[in-house]
């Protein structure tokens, strides 16, 4: 995103505005013009000749809302002040509800600090903040021909290492001043940058895959000016990408309505997240007050949502003439359409299945959070309609409602009364109408918190140890999944009830990714965590010995002794030793270390003081176990994965 051609001058080079773009692609949103809406008083219900019940149905459930929000540049637009914070994040009366921030990451440090103060306040204020380059370091670009483009930027490809790791100082940045990012975006429309970063779709791929694990919070991409799915397709086709990818981010200027679906999403993009995480509607031209233009707005959101299946709703700059927030730092219309969905569909509520269209020009959505069911309604109409609405096996107890239209600014309405799970409303003409419906306690909406990234607190030529801060969520968690991510995807590995677990079974001298999902009782899954890079020590590389015998038996059992000798010329530091009993020996007993054993398969890690072993020396180890009929020695060892010689 530019600033637009009215605003005032910054220290960067001027870009074309969206309206001429969008205008050259043949794509600039118009609006049809409109009849002056009817005086409160002479407003007349429209009789529907094939109006729908709006049967909304608890127990189908659609995508989890992660909020609306948007953008702050403290660089290219001023910083919200102190008291705008407040109207922005707060969600009090005259306040806009907002719960998601989105703030840019200069390619210089020096100016990282200006982000802070509000990110920090609207995180204390309850919101998530995440973040969005324009443009990496100068040092790691490159000049390009494109087109007819003879100065286009990209990223050096010898330098997306480097990159990545500007884009981890930034968020080790943001939380030592007290702000922890949700999520990094890799690059802010990479496929609209006459002035910062082109990339490519392949470009994209390659960085997710070898260099966005090493950013220590989700990562966002493509965010593609118009959602242009060939940018985003690649992605989701590449599993290992994809595997590093926790947000599909898309920008929706002058995208049609008809191309918000996105099926290859919902077929690949399983456990991760899709945010609209920019707009402005239907132009940067208008002001926001002009009414019923700004209702518009509230139809553009309605579709993201039920259409799209966004969970994030994400504005362009807060506060501008054309923004939810006028620069006097008071709610527009355009911000007041916004508030009818921020205030009252507030982050972990469940979008229901309700028709969308019930009638001409009335577009309505619904939304689940805990007892409450909230239902968007927007009347496009030039005149008033009635509308029914239902709610399929849930009791109701009680109706409130708020209003924006012409002559009305979120202006709390009496209730519509009730009979059982259904009531009558009007809808004014052209006016947005919230709803919030007091219900008997229905299906538990809120997923769990993403757990904390992953700490490797011990490793073994097969074995990992792990931990991690814990997820909240309101109803508790019942367990955690520890997941593989590699090119297959995701393979759950270990699961747990607390917030530690030891993954085994892993190869000496290999490479292993590892996240953490959180489920709550009723099953609803976090987002996945940070992933955490693991490598095992390698196999020793002077070789190794051991001598294994029984020293007592008895009917039924057996105690045993290991010697692993270290035959090499170096200590030998962390080690894992393998070998298979068969003839279906159990061990119940080790010391020494610590045994896992599946089926005959037996892997011994060892304790603090059988860590080490000397070059020339040895450990020795003891067990008492099971034994059947017959009880044969293992056949082979190995210590980290190579053979060893056995006596």
């Amino acid at each position: 995103m530019t600033p637009a051609p009215q605003e005032p001058p910054t220290d960067r080079p001027a870009a074309p505005s969206r309206r001429t773009v969008l205008a050259a692609l043949g794509a600039l949103p118009v609006l049809a013009a409109a009849a002056a809406p009817l005086p409160a008083a002479a407003a007349t219900v429209a009789t529907a000749t094939a109006t729908a019940t709006v049967l909304i149905d608890p127990a189908v459930r659609r995508q989890s809302i992660r909020g609306f929000g948007g953008m702050n540049h403290p660089l290219w637009a001023g910083d919200l002040t102190a008291a705008q914070r407040e109207t922005a994040f707060g969600n009090g009366p005259g306040q806009l509800g907002f719960t998601v921030l989105r703030i840019h990451v200069d390619e210089d440090r020096a100016n990282w600090s200006r982000e802070v103060a509000t990110a920090k306040r609207a995180a204390e204020l309850g919101a998530i903040v995440f973040a969005t380059p324009w443009n990496p370091p100068a040092a790691l670009v490159e000049t390009f021909v494109r087109g007819s483009q003879t100065d286009a930027r990209r990223l050096r490809h010898d330098q997306y290492g480097a990159y990545a790791q500007h884009l981890e100082d930034f968020r080790v940045f943001m939380a030592d001043n007290g702000v922890e990012l949700y999520a990094v975006s890799v690059q802010n429309e990479p496929d609209y940058a006459q002035d910062w970063t082109w990339w490519t779709s392949d470009e994209i791929v390659r960085f997710l895959r070898e260099n966005a694990g090493a950013i220590g919070t989700r990562v966002i991409a493509p965010e593609s000016f118009q959602y242009v799915k060939g940018l985003s397709d690649p992605v989701l086709n590449d599993p290992v990408a994809l595997a590093n990818l926790d947000v599909l981010g898309a920008h929706l200027y002058g995208t049609p309505y008809a191309n918000f679906p996105y099926p290859l999403f919902q077929q690949k993009g399983q456990g991760k997240e899709l945010w609209m995480t920019e707009v402005y509607y239907p132009n940067s031209s208008d002001s926001a007050d002009l009414w019923p233009q700004a209702l518009g707005v509230g139809e553009h959101m309605h579709h993201a949502l039920v259409d799209g299946g966004f969970q994030a709703y994400v504005w362009w700059y807060i506060r501008r003439s054309y923004g939810p927030m006028r620069e006097d730092g008071q709610l527009s219309k355009r911000g007041a359409v916004m508030a009818h969905f921020a205030k009252f569909v507030r982050p972990g509520h469940v979008r229901l299945d309700a028709p969308a269209n019930p009638q001409a020009n009335v577009w309505t959505s619904a939304y689940q959070g805990g007892s409450a069911v909230t239902v968007v309604a927007v009347n496009q109409g030039t005149a008033a309609v009635s509308q029914q609405f239902a709610l399929a096996g849930t009791a109701a107890s009680a109706v409130s409602a708020w209003v924006t239209d012409a002559t009305r600014t979120l202006t709390a309405q009496a209730g519509p009364a009730l009979a059982g799970g259904s009531f009558t409303a009007t809808l004014p003409a052209q006016s947005v109408t919230t709803f919030v419906v007091s219900t008997s306690v229905g299906p538990e909406p809120m997923p769990p918190t993403a757990p904390g990234t992953p700490v490797v607190e011990a490793v073994t030529a097969a074995s990992a140890t792990l931990s991690w801060a814990p997820s909240t969520d309101d109803t508790g968690v019942a367990r955690y999944d520890v997941v593989r991510v590699d090119a297959a995807g995701e393979t759950v590995v270990a699961s747990t009830t607390t917030t530690r677990v030891t993954v085994t079974g892993l190869a000496a001298g290999t490479g292993y990714a590892f996240a953490v999902y959180a489920f709550d009782p009723p099953g609803n899954r976090s987002p996945r965590s940070a992933t955490v890079a693991v490598t095992t020590p390698a196999a020793p590389a002077g070789g190794c010995g051991v001598d294994y015998r029984v020293t007592n038996s008895w009917d039924g059992g057996f105690q045993g002794e290991i010697v692993l000798r270290n035959t090499g010329t170096t200590a030998l530091t962390g080690w894992t030793l393998s070998f298979a009993f068969t003839a279906g020996q159990v061990v119940n007993q080790l010391w020494g270390g610590t045994a896992t054993q599946s089926g005959g398969a037996v892997s011994v890690t060892p304790a603090d003081y059988t860590r080490t072993i000397p070059a020339g020396g040895s450990v020795t180890l003891g067990f008492i176990a099971t034994q059947g009929a017959t009880n044969p020695a293992p056949a082979a060892f190995a210590l980290n994965g190579a053979a060893c010689g056995g006596s």
